[in-house]
């Protein structure tokens, strides 16, 4: 370690880097953590006050072009030593362990079959294993320090049946509850919407290996679907986070886009529609979810494509007071904001009913499409906001009460601003968005959206986002670069390695 520190090094800086290794934080899934909220409550380096002093540490070229978000494990015991590790999958099937230091792959696994993939992995929180999506419709498991495949105890693990027509296009997501860790992954079609394809969610007891299936089509059928098992097709769960759990409610809630609905006339079908399922994956027994919400318009969004499953759940701290105490919001292609009430989703008191949101507005900006994963955060004062971003611009609502204590969202500022998937670290909103000329990593002022801070141009990025750890933000672009972003007056020890000694 370093006798010195510089002497204009931020007292925030300082004080992690005297911490040690224990100090270094981690980004494990999508969304940082299984709620998908995309917020590290760990970072302290990168604030408010130096994030205009962030420059490129480097740009490199990665083996495959990723189009998710990388997940981040410090301090990994590897051949080549102790590294900090982003792993990441390609586009094309491509696993990746790169050490984030310098963006060079350290290991890689690929699987033969069919692509493209857009998932993100997982690591588990024992920090041992990470987990991916294999184009060969497997879950695979993998050692964190040197790619060793774990092929026994059930892995690696069925997902689908059928990986040339469903594929894996949202994030694993790893959530524990009853003292066990459950990974949740989900399926969805290819572009097209072509072949005989039924969304579901594998869930996976980390402990035991023992899974559980829920399909959203022919739903009293529990496990893989084959080609002819149901009579329907389509009704994808592809947002960006995959399942959303939630801790509160101890359950896992799915979003499906396209596909028939017939669950309210005695069908076990549930296209454009947001189940909540027990943490195990289970629903409630005879092809019924723990609860459910459907739109009335769901006719329409399937007719239309402007599927409600484009994006995750996004769950919310409710306001005190309030007279609904456990929140989700959905939105989707068709732009609208819903509230719901998780502990009654329709309003009805049982799944199955059509419905019954708190409220529904539309996205402030405008625009459709609404790939992106918004991003949830509360401020000192215990405010909840919610930043949506879709290729319209971005905006940044808050979470109050109507005059009936109802929770209610309030447009605070938007931007034209095309945006992908926003994040936000210890005060700061980032995004890929418009920027002067280009494309840029930029931060913003989530209380504003005014920008602080800006990167060089970069690729303007499909469903990719950033994540921002241990005072450096990582960022992939569509033409396959890896970009870290990092204070000038970082220490190296700490960008490097995770703190050596």
């Amino acid at each position: 370690m370093r006798s010195s520190l510089p002497a204009l090094l931020p007292a925030a800086i300082a004080a992690t880097f005297a911490c040690g290794a224990a100090s270094a934080a981690d980004w494990m899934q999508f969304g940082y953590d299984a709620a998908h909220t995309g917020v590290n409550p760990t970072e302290t380096l990168i604030s408010p006050a130096n994030v205009a002093s962030l420059v490129t540490k480097y740009s490199v070229n990665m083996a495959a072009y990723v189009d998710s978000a990388p997940v981040y494990l410090s301090n990994v015991s590897t051949p080549s030593g102790t590294k900090n590790v982003l792993y990441a999958l390609g586009n094309n099937g491509r696993f990746m362990a790169i050490d984030a230091a310098t963006g060079a792959e350290i290991w890689h696994k690929t699987q033969s079959g069919s692509q493209p993939t857009t998932a993100s992995p997982a690591i588990d929180p024992n920090r041992l294993y990470v987990y991916s999506y294999g184009i060969d419709g497997k879950a695979h498991k993998y050692q964190v320090g040197d790619g060793t495949e774990i092929t026994s105890g059930g892995w690696p693990e069925t997902i689908t049946l059928k990986n040339n027509v469903e594929k894996g296009a949202g994030g694993f997501t790893i959530a524990s509850s009853g003292g066990v860790n459950w990974l949740y992954v989900v399926t969805d079609g290819y572009i097209g919407d072509g072949g005989d394809y039924q969304g579901h969610i594998t869930t996976i007891n980390l402990s035991t290996g023992a899974q559980s299936v829920f399909n959203t089509l022919c739903s009293n059928l529990t496990t893989h679907l084959g080609n002819g098992d149901c009579s329907t097709h389509q009704s994808g769960i592809w947002g960006r986070g995959g399942a959303t759990y939630d801790a509160a409610t101890d359950r896992v809630y799915i979003a499906t886009g396209n596909g028939h609905y017939n669950a309210s006339t005695g069908g076990f079908n549930w296209g454009d529609s947001t189940l909540a399922l027990a943490h195990d994956g289970t629903g409630a027994g005879a092809g019924m979810p723990r609860d459910s919400y459907t739109p009335t318009n769901f006719q329409q969004l399937d007719d239309q494509d402007i599927d409600l499953g484009s994006i995750s759940l996004v769950i919310m701290k409710a306001p005190a007071g309030s007279t609904v105490p456990h929140l989700g919001m959905q939105t989707g292609k068709d732009a609208k904001l819903r509230l719901i009430n998780l502990d009654d989703m329709s309003g009805a008191g049982a799944p199955a009913h059509v419905g019954g949101e708190i409220q529904l507005m539309n996205v402030p900006q405008g625009g459709g499409g609404m790939r992106e994963q918004p991003a949830t955060w509360v401020d000192g004062s215990g405010t909840a906001w919610l930043f949506v971003a879709n290729g319209s611009g971005l905006s940044g609502l808050t979470l109050g009460l109507s005059g009936s204590n109802q929770p209610q969202l309030s447009t605070v500022w938007q931007n034209a601003d095309s945006t992908t998937s926003p994040v936000v670290a210890n005060g700061v909103l980032y995004s890929y968005s418009d920027c002067s000329g280009g494309t840029c990593i930029v931060g913003r002022n989530p209380a504003t959206g005014s920008v602080i801070w800006a990167s060089e141009h970069m690729s303007a990025p499909h469903w990719a986002s950033p994540i921002v750890v241990n005072g450096v933000v990582y960022a992939m672009d569509t033409t396959g670069k890896l970009w870290a972003f990092g204070l000038d007056q970082l220490p190296d020890e700490i960008f490097g390695n995770g703190f050596d000694s």
